[in-house]
C-alpha cells in the first residue's frame, strides 16, 4: 500500500522534472529554432527575461547601458531578449517609427496606466484617443497659454528673490519641477497644485515621480502586482511604498475632479470656469465606452508625469551647463539683451523661439537630457534592415540616447557646445531630424509645444534674471552616464542641483 505522503512526493516529483523538461525545451526552441534564432546577440539574452530583469531591475536601470555593450560586440542589431530586436542606426530611427506604429503590449506596462493613449498598443485606437487630445495641445493653444506659464515664472522668481536676499542655498531642479507640475496642472485640469507655495517646492511630489519612472521595469515583469497593490489600506502602501501612496491620493483627487464633469453636473457658466482636458475629451468623437473615469485618470497621470519630470529635468541640465560653460551664458545674455532690453518686457514666445543661439543652447541641453528607454514598436510585414530580414509581428525597439550621444551625427557628443547647431544650419544640415527625444512619427509626445514654450520662457527669464552659483563642488561627470529611468537619471539628478542666487547685473 502506497502511503499518502509518498504519493505527493511522487507528484511534486513528477511536477518538478515537467516543469524542468518545459524549461529546457523552451531554451531550446528560442535559441535555435525561433525566427529570431539566426539573429547575433549573447544566448543568455535570447533564452530568458531574467538577464534583462536582471541588469533593468536587480541593478537599478543599467540595461540601456547592457544593450550598449552588446552592440560594440555584436554589431547594428541585436536580440536583446528571446522576442525582441534592438537596432543602433540614428538613420534607420525615421523608417522604423514613421507610419500607422503598434507598440508591444508588454513593453507599455511599464506605464502603470493602461487606458492611456500612451499605453494604448494599436494604432487605429492610438489615432482616435490621439486626435481627442491634439487640439488641447495644439500649437494654438499653447500660445494662448502663454499667460499661465509666465504668471507661474514670476511666481518662481519670486520665491528665488527671496533666497537671493537671505543667501539660501535651493534646490533649483526641485524649484523648476514644482514650476512644471504647477503649470500643466492649471493648464490641463483648471486646478493649479500650488507647488511652488511648498517651503520645499514639494519635493515629496519630485521623489514619487522618480520612483514612479525607476519602478516601470519592475512594472513591466511583474505587471500583475499593481492591482493587489491597489487594493491594501493605505496606512500599509504607506509604509510599503511612500511613493505610490502619494501617487494613488493624487488619482483620487482627480477622479473627483472627473466625476461631476463626466456627469454634466460641473457648472461651466461661472466667469471662473475653465474648460479643462476633461471636458475636451467629453466633448470629443470618442465612443462611449472610452469616457470613463478610470480611462480619464490614466490619461491624466501620465500627461502629467511626463509633462513634469523630463521638462523640468531639461531645464536644470540646462542651468547646470551654462554655469560650467561661461562663455556659452555671455553669448546668450548678449544675444537676449539684445533682443529684450528689459526683463520686465518678455516678447511673445514664438519670438523668444525664433532667437538661434537660445534655440541652439536649448537644442542642446535637450539634446543632454535624453530618452534611455527604448521604445519597441511591433512590425506589421516584413521588414527589411541592412542583410536582415526581420519577420512580421517582431518587436524592433531603437533607443533615443543612442542616436542623441550618436558621435557621427554630434562630434564630441559629451560636449555641451550649442555652436554646433548653428554651424550645422549654415551648412544646410538639419541636426534636429535628429533630435528624437520627443519621438517621432505619429507617437511623438503629444506635450512637444507645451514643454518647448516652458522651457524657452524658464531659462529666458532665469539668465536675463539671475547669477547662480553651484553650492557644493560637483563635476561634469555628474551629468553623465547614471541609470534609465525613463529619462536618463544621472548623479547630478539625484543629489539635485544645489545653487545659491543672486539678481543678475
Amino acid at each position: 500500500m502506497i502511503r499518502p505522503e509518498a504519493s505527493i512526493i511522487h507528484l511534486v516529483v513528477a511536477a518538478a522534472a515537467a516543469t524542468a523538461l518545459y524549461a529546457f525545451g523552451l531554451v531550446i526552441w528560442r535559441l535555435y529554432f525561433s525566427p529570431l534564432a539566426r539573429f547575433p546577440g549573447p544566448k543568455i539574452a535570447a533564452a530568458t527575461l531574467w538577464y534583462e530583469f536582471y541588469w533593468d531591475v536587480v541593478k537599478k536601470g543599467q540595461w540601456v547601458w547592457e544593450i550598449d555593450r552588446m552592440h560594440r560586440q555584436y554589431g547594428p542589431i541585436v536580440r536583446i531578449n528571446p522576442y525582441e530586436l534592438h537596432i543602433v542606426d540614428s538613420d534607420f530611427y525615421d523608417e522604423l517609427y514613421s507610419g500607422k506604429q503598434v507598440k508591444y503590449s508588454w513593453w507599455t506596462k511599464l506605464a502603470g496606466s493602461d487606458r492611456s493613449t500612451f499605453a494604448t498598443v494599436s494604432s487605429e485606437d492610438h489615432r482616435r484617443r490621439r486626435g481627442a487630445l491634439n487640439p488641447f495641445f495644439s500649437k494654438r493653444s499653447i500660445t494662448g497659454l502663454e499667460p499661465v506659464i509666465r504668471e507661474k515664472i514670476a511666481k518662481l522668481c519670486r520665491r528665488l528673490d527671496r533666497f537671493a536676499e537671505t543667501g539660501e542655498v535651493v534646490r533649483l531642479d526641485v524649484a523648476l519641477m514644482a514650476t512644471t507640475i504647477d503649470i500643466i496642472c492649471d493648464f490641463g485640469f483648471a486646478a493649479d497644485r500650488k507647488y511652488l507655495d511648498e517651503p520645499d517646492f514639494k519635493l515629496e511630489w519630485k521623489d514619487t515621480v522618480s520612483g514612479v519612472c525607476e519602478t516601470g521595469a519592475m512594472a513591466r515583469h511583474f505587471s500583475w502586482l499593481l492591482a493587489p497593490m491597489k487594493l491594501l489600506p493605505r496606512f500599509i502602501i504607506d509604509v510599503i511604498d511612500p511613493g505610490f501612496g502619494v501617487l494613488l491620493r493624487w488619482h483620487e483627487v482627480t477622479r473627483k475632479q472627473i466625476r461631476p464633469i463626466l456627469a454634466y453636473e460641473d457648472d461651466m457658466n461661472s466667469s471662473k470656469s475653465r474648460k479643462t482636458i476633461f471636458h475636451t475629451l467629453r466633448d470629443s468623437d470618442l465612443p462611449a465606452h472610452e469616457k470613463t473615469v478610470e480611462r480619464f485618470v490614466d490619461e491624466a497621470a501620465t500627461f502629467t508625469v511626463a509633462g513634469s519630470e523630463s521638462t523640468a529635468q531639461a531645464t536644470a541640465k540646462i542651468m547646470f551647463f551654462l554655469k560650467y560653460y561661461p562663455g556659452v551664458l555671455v553669448k546668450l545674455r548678449q544675444e537676449l539683451k539684445s533682443a529684450i532690453p528689459h526683463a520686465s518686457q518678455m516678447i511673445p514666445t514664438v519670438e523668444l523661439q525664433q532667437l538661434p543661439y537660445l534655440t541652439a543652447v536649448i537644442h542642446e541641453g535637450l539634446r543632454l537630457s535624453p530618452i534611455t528607454i527604448r521604445l519597441p514598436r511591433v512590425v506589421q510585414g516584413p521588414t527589411q534592415y541592412k542583410e536582415w530580414l526581420i519577420p512580421p509581428g517582431t518587436p524592433v525597439s531603437e533607443t533615443p540616447y543612442f542616436v542623441l550621444m550618436d558621435p557621427e551625427i554630434f562630434p564630441d557628443p559629451r560636449l555641451f557646445r550649442p555652436e554646433r547647431w548653428l554651424e550645422a544650419a549654415d551648412r544646410g544640415i538639419r541636426l534636429d531630424k535628429y533630435l528624437v527625444l520627443f519621438g517621432k512619427g505619429s507617437r511623438q509626445c503629444a506635450g512637444i509645444n507645451l514643454a518647448r514654450a516652458e522651457i524657452f520662457e524658464l531659462v529666458s527669464m532665469l539668465v536675463m534674471r539671475y547669477d547662480w552659483k553651484f553650492a557644493r563642488d560637483y563635476s561634469l561627470s555628474d551629468a553623465y552616464d547614471g541609470r534609465d529611468a525613463f529619462v536618463m537619471h544621472a548623479k547630478l539628478d539625484d543629489i539635485g542641483l544645489h545653487v545659491t542666487m543672486q539678481q543678475a547685473n
